[in-house]
């Protein structure tokens, strides 16, 4: 035997060996059982490709605490004493809430235990309805800022919006307002490629950085924990957030769909400290820079009484705490279950409650695309339908461009308003931001939304789809094994 056969002897029994190692570290972490099997079986069926996607995409970085949990900064007092309080108010029969409120108070007290988020009494909040109205809020929040401008976001691009909104930042630098930004090193790959595109904001002293760069994407384990947030704080006065990038697409000026729908908000009040506490956490991951300063936590006047609590999840916390505060409000419904969403690969606990309560007679409906923009995903997507409609759900799909809400609306009462989709990646691997409101007339508008939304979609009808073709059931069935990995 030469050593080149030697070589080959030796490499070959070394993957053998780290083959079966990962396999035994997949069933011991106790994971889904639905994931592991999915997992084993892409070792032995491809166990090279297998090998490679486990070690890059497969970890389970919650559990090994690789992302290191960033610390608790809490420049707006004893955090954890307003909980207390808040915890103790919500166990007293009456309380600041109406009585139509009073069954959401459950997921009030999993915000404030799952996700360490007090509720805020004291704010204003807008919904923009896509893109234009959204940019036009945040060109004159920009215009208007005096002190500092922090932004986070999973896509930025070197486009027409993008370069004005960076040269926008660019005057206010000049003025001598603080810019910081946070920029996801997958969504926003070419402004990290290309660095030119921020060296005229640099050169002016805005503080810009990568959110875990992709140097060699195939060669970095944290390639698939993505901060997917989309937030902007002004003088820690305005914040907003919700599903619209920065990007050209996103004024449904893309070539592929044309017309982008899209939800996104502006705050204003004591919801955006939690806003600015979630981006100074991560200012503080990827800088190495602490901003603990009160600065940044100006004080607010009477500016309303829309009840918010925001909510942020991520492989640096303990709990997948919006996959289950989207559990919690949907087994709290009583009369309806409004959604919109662009990927819906939902896990067991979700749709059971939302086939739980379509069987109970509750108003269930759902907004999907009616065209994909990821195949697989749109196909497994496409693999929950049948036994949704089964149970009553009503499933609509929107045909005018494309939709990228995320959504959830119950009862009239409660609505999320964020970046997570309904899907197992949003709920168990990027990093998201949510912002749930308890105000009506917030929710009547996100309603009036979603019931116009429906005239530009298609109903799937149960007999329509069970008659859809053979090959539509067999790419269905093949991205539902996957879509424990999607």
């Amino acid at each position: 035997m030469d050593w080149i056969e030697l070589i080959t002897v030796v490499a070959s029994v070394g993957f053998t060996v780290s083959v079966i190692f990962i396999g035994i570290v997949i069933v011991l972490e106790n994971r889904n059982p639905a994931k592991t099997v999915t997992w084993l079986m892409v070792l032995y069926l491809l166990p090279v490709v297998g090998f490679l996607f486990y070690i890059f995409f497969g970890r389970n970085l919650r559990k090994k605490k690789r992302v290191k949990r960033k610390e608790m900064i809490n420049p707006i007092g004893d955090v954890e004493a307003i909980l207390e309080t808040q915890r103790l108010v919500l166990k007293q029969k009456e309380s600041f809430l109406d009585e139509k409120y009073y069954s959401k108070k459950r997921l009030m007290n999993l915000l404030l235990r799952n996700n360490f988020s007090p509720f805020s009494i004291n704010n204003k909040a807008n919904v923009l309805t896509n893109g234009k109205e959204k940019f036009k809020a945040v060109f004159e929040a920009l215009e208007n800022a005096k002190d500092h401008i922090h932004i986070e976001y999973f896509i930025m691009k070197d486009d027409k919006l993008g370069t004005a909104i960076r040269n926008k930042l660019i005057k206010k630098a000049k003025e001598g307002v603080k810019v910081r930004i946070i920029y996801d090193g997958v969504g926003s790959w070419r402004v990290d490629f290309f660095p030119s595109f921020f060296a005229p904001l640099r050169a002016l002293g805005a503080d810009i950085h990568c959110f875990v760069p992709i140097r060699v994407p195939f060669l970095n384990s944290k390639i698939n924990y993505r901060n997917h947030r989309k937030i902007i704080i002004v003088d820690g006065q305005v914040g907003f957030v919700g599903g619209i990038n920065i990007g050209d697409e996103y004024l449904g000026k893309g070539r592929r769909f044309g017309f982008w729908r899209d939800t996104h908000l502006r705050l204003e009040g004591d919801a955006v400290y939690f806003l600015q506490r979630i981006f100074l956490q991560d200012w503080e991951f990827v800088a190495k820079e602490s901003l603990n300063d009160a600065r940044y936590f100006p004080s607010h006047g009477n500016l309303g009484d829309t009840l918010v609590q925001v909510a942020a999840s991520g492989p640096d916390t303990d709990w997948e705490s919006i996959m289950q505060l989207y559990y919690s409000v949907m087994a709290s419904a009583q009369e309806k279950i409004y959604i919109t969403t662009p990927y819906f690969i939902p896990d067991d606990s979700i749709l059971m409650a939302l086939k739980t309560a379509a069987l109970s007679g509750l108003d269930v409906r759902i907004i999907i695309p009616n065209r994909p923009d990821y195949h697989v995903v749109f196909w497994a997507t496409q693999s929950y339908l049948e036994e949704l409609i089964e149970a009553g759900v009503k499933i609509y799909q929107y045909k005018k461009g494309f939709v990228h809400a995320k959504i959830v609306m119950v009862d009239g009462v409660v609505a999320s308003v964020g970046t997570a989709n309904m899907d197992l990646r949003s709920f168990q691997l990027n990093f998201e931001v949510n912002a749930f409101l308890f105000q009506q007339e917030v929710v009547e508008r996100l309603e009036q939304d979603f019931l116009k939304d429906l005239s530009d979609c298609r109903y799937i009808s149960k007999e329509e789809f069970l008659r859809r073709p053979f090959m539509n059931k067999v790419k269905e069935s093949g991205a539902r094994v996957l879509s424990p990995l999607l």
